[in-house]
């Protein structure tokens, strides 16, 4: 079998599609936190993505996308049996796996399928876990049976009250905080705001918050510096030193504006592959 062979494509929602890929060499080295980078076709984009499973006996590993821009659309148009070009990794840092104590493991839409990994090796190190789950509605609030099945509660929260609590993630934990529940670390995974709110709210409650940051990159190995953020009032690199910091002293506001440089280009540009993919790429 080729390297790079999708073994397995799964549509979880409208815009998010799950994908078994063989891939031998990362399957049997990757760990919770890590990431690859893929590449759909000869001249497109290099994107990150998170390190959702792996297999070390079939040699395969999981990565789940949401379709935001036009390369993860073009992505998610691939199907069973086909090949991304390139897939690179494992990348970046793991997560530092220890017994914290009690967890609490917080995923933001996509950013569920990518706490996942950390939820299921913090709670083979002995942690009680626990998982707040957020989305806007049902519908895109993905893995909520896999992460019920691995933590020790799950609490779910959808913008507009169609599942789980009315409410967003830092309601829910403020909820789980009030009803004496002791939560010794926070690991959050999700759109930059909420991660920004959410390790607020965990500062305010004593809880050590980390989150795992997606600033803008190219090459996964710190050479470009795309990926700077500054933690601790210090620049740091994601893609080799993350993806995952201690979030209190993260610069929120400073990786909104930066990820958010190219909203108006990524935009323009899937709009475009929606309206003439087949000519503008020449795969289907």
């Amino acid at each position: 079998m080729q390297e790079n062979t999708i073994l397995v494509k799964e549509s979880l929602n409208s815009a998010v599609v799950k994908f078994v890929i063989y891939k031998p060499l990362i399957a049997r080295s990757a760990k919770a936190g890590q990431f690859v980078i893929l590449r759909g076709r000869e001249g497109g984009e290099r994107v990150p993505v998170t390190l959702v499973d792996w297999d070390k006996e079939k040699g395969t590993i999981t990565v789940i996308i949401q379709a935001i821009g036009k390369s993860t659309a073009l992505f998610n148009s691939l199907n069973q049996g086909e090949r991304f070009l390139n897939v690179a990794g494992p990348l970046g840092t793991p997560v530092e796996i220890k017994n914290y104590g009690t967890v609490a493991v917080v995923g933001g839409g996509v950013g569920i399928a990518e706490v996942y990994p950390i939820a299921r090796a913090l709670k083979e190190a002995g942690n009680r876990v626990i998982a707040v789950l957020g989305a806007r509605t049902k519908e895109l609030l993905i893995l909520e049976n896999e992460m019920t099945a691995l933590c020790d509660k799950t609490v779910c929260a959808t913008d507009d009250g169609s599942h789980g609590m009315k409410g967003m993630v830092t309601d829910a934990i403020q909820q789980l905080h009030d009803n004496g529940e002791k939560i010794d670390a926070g690991f959050i995974i999700g759109p930059i705001p909420m991660m920004k709110f959410t390790a607020r709210l965990m500062d305010k409650l004593s809880i050590k918050p980390y989150a795992s940051l997606n600033p803008i990159m190219l090459d996964g190995t710190g050479m470009c510096g795309c990926c700077r953020v500054t933690v601790e009032g210090k620049v740091r690199f994601a893609c080799v030193e993350g993806p995952m910091f201690p979030a209190s002293t993260i610069d929120f506001d400073e990786l909104i504006r930066r990820t958010g440089e190219y909203k108006p280009l990524e935009k323009e540009s899937l709009e475009i592959f929606h309206k003439d993919h087949v000519c503008k790429c020449g795969l289907h």
